[in-house]
Parts: structure tokens; C-alpha cells; sequence
């Protein structure tokens, strides 16, 4: 039995997130947890909401509340919605929450001895109407590389060009709009990434178990040369600049940068699961205290790939203390509306709480995993998710369960049917099976989700086949014995198709697991002998049809959800 840690990116405090945030972290890290404990290993799936920033305090004035409580009301929204979509942490913390502050200034504490952090006077944009400093997303102008007119203060979008806000030509604070903007100067903490490049580049080089993209991200940013980045900003919310329980002379207004403390908050959530389940956090992070048996896999859309290979990285390996780094960093390329970007604004998009009021969570979950931005990006449209929905799950898996448990319920009283022998076509779909099933778990382990979706949907198709050469309808007229063994397989292979639907659409594959009297206990992952699997089911044992699994999305439902949320015109 392994140990596996997963996390995926920290969902950000500020509103509920949209598709493309579920399909680049949350669900792939969601499937592989369901898939890795199918198998019988020991996993400890860790999220949080990052809370901290300027977004965080915006958002919380402009719904007049403090800025506390509104993160405690946003943490249970996307708790929920994470619930609706049946994501299986085994914690979802908070990055605002102590162990995570702790931990932050713990890290800063040890860096600084290192030589890894030190204080500097900087030039930083403030805005005079705003009466703040500007935090680099707050920046916004044009690119001095590419020309982009919306490139922000730490990074342009257009040509992934890492930025400081007075780089910036022509800028303006996003808050209001201003350009009544100067230069001034504030001292900060700097992590200085530039002694640390030698050691990162090393271990990107060692580490082979990632997908191309993760390391042409982590490469790009190493050969461009690492630069110092300042980790505080002057702001209110956030972790206190301070060791313990002193704060820093001249930071008493600082706090530390969001994207220096979110990474940690991984640490601090599983802490947290530690506090709430009597567990040990450390055998999980720390090799010194049994972690150096964890394999750690994270994530992540492409867009958090450089903070995870290079800053975070800085962070742990600069400590020189002991602690877990990542194995496997998966990371996705974006699923986007109509190939554009969604939008609130702009009204396009389908956001997570929306979509549950749409369909259940399942509906999404197939789709997203079966369309998985993996090699490239990937374009939603209303028309190609019908699609998928219609003929995977309808169509072929819905219409199976179906036909074969009602058929069996009115030839056969509803219980696995005795009778008939094992034959040319039991023969076949046993050996059909084998193939479909190894590639299944081989593209499962291997993260490689629209492969695995695929082979999902074959060995579905393969029941489909079977039903046809075996015919049992047909044959139940003149050879109830025929018959019978063909349902008898149909039964025992629907067993198969709903255990390795679990990752992906878990809410379904129960429900037709509960209608075959499988005990919670017996649902792991098909292993053995095809023949064995499909002899599984006792003669005699009650099997009940369930509701319609799927039901089909029709033209008017297009309609209407291309009304409400935007199009390809939206």
C-alpha cells in the first residue's frame, strides 16, 4: 500500500469558480484520489481556500463586511460547491487559519538565516486618488515587450513575460481607474531567488515523472534568470511580518505576500486535518518524521505552474529542513468558453454553483475529465457537451444499465438467473476486457485523463457489443437458457463498467452498484482474472433497476442555458 499526498491549487477566496478552475485542478486531483484509494493506497487529498490579498479586501468593502468574515462566509460557499460536485478532499482548509500562519513565519524566520531574505527599499506604484500602494496585480498598462495594453504589474498574459509594476507603460490602478499614480519608496522583504537558482534547476532536472508542459513552464523561467522577489506587501490582511509574536520593526503595516504564504497553506491545511482527525501532518510533509515514503502529487492550471516550481520550491528547498517536495506535478492548459476566457463580467461561462443548478455534479464531471484540457486547450460549447452527455452517458452507459435491468426484472424476477453455459461470447468479451481494463489503469496512474476517459467509454461500448452477439432478448423466446447467461454476464459486466466509472462520475456508478447489492467494501478497483469477474455475481441475488440514470439534454435546454449564460455571441 502507497502513501500519496495530492493537492490542487488553492481556489481563490474571492467568488465561486468557474469550469475551467474545476477542470485544471480540483476534478483531475479528485479522480486520481478515488483512483488511488480504488486501488488500496493511503491517500491524503489537501485543499484550502488562499484568502489572503487585496482581492480579499476589496471584495469584503464592497460588500460592507470585514474582511474576516467575509472570507468565513466564502470558505463555506465554495466548500459547498465543492461538495456539490463530490470533490473528496480529506481536508479543505484555510490559509487564514493559525498553522498556516504559523508555518509562514516560521519559513520567513529560517530563509532569513539561510542569507535568503533580505530587507530592501523599493519603488513602488501609489495611487494618490487610492490613497494605497498598488500590489503588482493592481498595476495594470502596457507591455514594454509585446505591446499588450492589459499586461499587470507581476506578469503579462499576452507573452508570459514577468513584470514589475513600474515596467509598465502608461499604467493605471485597476481599482479606480486612475493615473494619478507615483513612485515611492517602502521597504520590503525580498526572497532571494537568485542564490537559489543552481539548486532549482537541478532538482526541475531530476524530476522526471512530470508532463512536458509543467517542465517547459519551470525551464522557461529558469533560463529568462531567476530575479529576487519582494514576499510583503503593505497591507492589512494577510500574515503578519513577524517571529514570534514580535512583529518586525518597520512591518508593523506589512504583511506577506499572498503568493509566499498560499503555497505553505498546503502544509497548514494538512496540519489542520491533523487537529481535526487526531492525525500526525508531519509523517506526510517532513522526511525526517516518515514522509520519505510519500509520493506527492500536486495540480495545477498552467498559469500556477512557475510559483510551484520555481517560488515555492525556493521556499522549501532553501530552508534546508527536511521537507516533502513534489513528485508528480500535473499541470493543464485551459478549458475556455467558445475560446475565449469566461467572464462574469461579460456574462460567459457556466460557474460551479451554476451548473449544479443546471445538472448534477456527474453531468459536469464526465464531460470535464472526457474533455480534459491535457495537450492543449480546450473550447466548451453547449453543443459539444450535449454531445458527450447524449452518447456516452445516455446513450451508452444509461441505456445499458436500462435495457439489462429491466429486461432482467421482467424475464427473470429481478435476481441474477441461473442456467446456460459459458460460451464463445463470454469468451470474447472476457478477453476484450482485459486490454481495455489494463489501459484504463495504466492511463488512470499515468494522469492521463481524456486517455482514461476513453478507455472508460470503451469497455461501456464493449457491454453495448456484447448485447448484441449474445442477444438475449432474442434468444429468451425459444432458449431461456441462452438468455439467461447472457444477462447473467450483462449483470456481472455491469458491475465492471460502474467500478471503473467511480473516479470519474461516483454519484452514478453507486447508484448502479446499490442496484446490484455490491457491499461498500467490495467496490475496489477490478482486479483478476476476466472470467472470475464476470462469474462474480451469486445466482439467485436480488437486482433491482434504478431511476434513469442520465436523462438526454434536449434543444430547448440548449436554448435556454445559451440564453442565460452566453454563447459563442455572449
Amino acid at each position: 500500500m502507497a502513501r500519496i499526498l495530492i493537492t490542487s491549487a488553492l481556489p481563490y477566496i474571492n467568488g465561486v469558480k468557474h469550469l475551467g478552475n474545476l477542470a485544471g485542478s480540483m476534478l483531475p486531483a479528485d479522480v486520481y484520489a478515488r483512483f488511488q484509494r480504488l486501488r488500496g493506497h493511503d491517500v491524503l487529498y489537501i485543499c484550502a481556500t488562499d484568502e489572503h490579498g487585496t482581492p480579499a479586501e476589496l471584495a469584503a468593502a464592497s460588500s460592507d463586511m470585514d474582511v474576516r468574515a467575509y472570507c468565513d462566509e466564502q470558505h463555506d460557499i465554495q466548500k459547498r460547491a465543492g461538495d456539490g460536485f463530490s470533490l473528496s478532499y480529506d481536508y479543505f482548509g484555510r490559509t487564514s487559519n493559525a498553522p498556516n500562519i504559523e508555518l509562514t513565519q516560521h519559513f520567513a524566520a529560517v530563509l532569513e538565516e539561510k542569507g535568503l531574505i533580505e530587507e530592501r527599499v523599493e519603488h513602488q506604484v501609489f495611487s494618490i486618488d487610492d490613497d494605497r500602494f498598488l500590489p503588482d496585480r493592481y498595476v495594470e498598462g502596457t507591455c514594454p515587450h509585446c505591446g499588450f495594453e492589459r499586461a499587470r504589474g507581476d506578469q503579462c498574459d499576452n507573452c508570459g513575460r514577468l513584470l514589475e509594476p513600474t515596467d509598465l507603460k502608461e499604467p493605471y490602478s485597476k481599482i479606480s481607474g486612475s493615473k494619478n499614480l507615483e513612485v515611492r519608496e517602502t521597504a520590503h522583504l525580498h526572497l532571494i531567488q537568485t542564490k537559489m537558482e543552481g539548486k532549482i534547476r537541478a532538482w526541475v532536472d531530476a524530476s522526471t515523472e512530470w508532463p512536458s508542459l509543467a517542465k517547459s513552464i519551470a525551464y522557461k523561467w529558469l533560463d529568462e534568470g531567476l530575479r529576487d522577489r519582494s514576499i510583503t506587501r503593505d497591507l492589512k490582511w494577510g500574515v503578519p511580518v513577524a517571529k514570534d509574536g514580535v512583529a518586525r520593526p518597520g512591518f508593523e503595516t506589512k504583511v506577506f505576500y499572498v503568493w509566499f504564504d498560499a503555497p505553505i497553506g498546503y502544509i497548514g491545511a494538512t496540519w489542520e486535518w491533523a487537529e481535526a482527525n487526531n492525525g500526525d501532518w508531519e509523517s506526510w510533509w517532513r522526511t525526517d518524521k516518515g514522509a520519505d515514503d510519500v509520493t506527492y502529487v500536486q495540480f495545477m492550471g498552467k498559469d500556477n505552474v512557475a510559483f510551484h516550481t520555481v517560488s515555492f520550491p525556493a521556499t522549501i528547498l532553501g530552508s534546508e529542513e527536511p521537507w516533502k517536495s513534489v513528485d508528480k506535478l500535473k499541470a493543464f492548459n485551459w478549458l475556455t468558453w467558445y475560446g475565449g476566457k469566461f467572464s462574469t463580467s461579460e456574462n460567459r461561462g457556466v460557474f460551479m454553483d451554476q451548473a449544479l443548478d443546471i445538472l448534477p455534479g456527474d453531468y459536469w464531471r464526465w464531460y470535464l475529465t472526457a474533455n480534459a484540457p491535457e495537450g492543449s486547450d480546450s473550447a466548451f460549447t453547449w453543443d459539444h457537451f450535449q454531445s458527450l452527455i447524449n452518447k456516452d452517458l445516455a446513450d451508452v452507459l444509461g441505456n445499458y444499465v436500462n435495457r439489462v435491468l429491466r429486461f432482467n426484472k421482467s424475464r427473470f424476477e429481478a435476481v441474477v438467473p441461473a442456467g446456460g453455459e459459458w460460451g464463445e461470447h463470454e469468451d470474447w468479451l472476457a478477453g476484450e476486457m482485459d486490454a481495455r481494463l489494463k489501459s484504463a489503469a495504466e492511463n488512470f496512474e499515468a494522469m492521463e485523463f481524456r486517455k482514461a476517459a476513453g478507455d472508460v467509454r470503451a469497455i461501456w461500448a464493449l457491454g453495448n457489443e456484447y448485447l448484441t452477439r449474445a442477444e438475449p432478448w432474442t434468444k429468451f423466446k425459444t432458449d431461456p437458457d441462452a438468455a439467461a447467461i447472457g444477462v447473467r454476464t450483462a449483470l456481472n459486466f455491469m458491475t465492471v463498467m460502474a467500478k471503473i466509472a467511480q473516479p470519474v462520475i461516483p454519484n452514478a456508478a453507486a447508484t448502479i452498484l446499490d442496484a446490484l447489492g455490491i457491499a461498500e467494501d467490495e467496490r475496489a478497483w477490478p482486479q483478476g482474472e476476466a472470467k472470475t469477474l464476470l462469474t462474480a455475481l451469486p445466482t439467485g441475488q436480488s437486482v433491482e433497476p434504478p431511476e434513469v440514470l442520465f436523462k438526454k439534454i434536449e434543444e430547448a435546454d440548449i436554448e435556454a442555458w445559451s440564453e442565460r449564460f452566453g454563447g459563442a455571441e455572449g
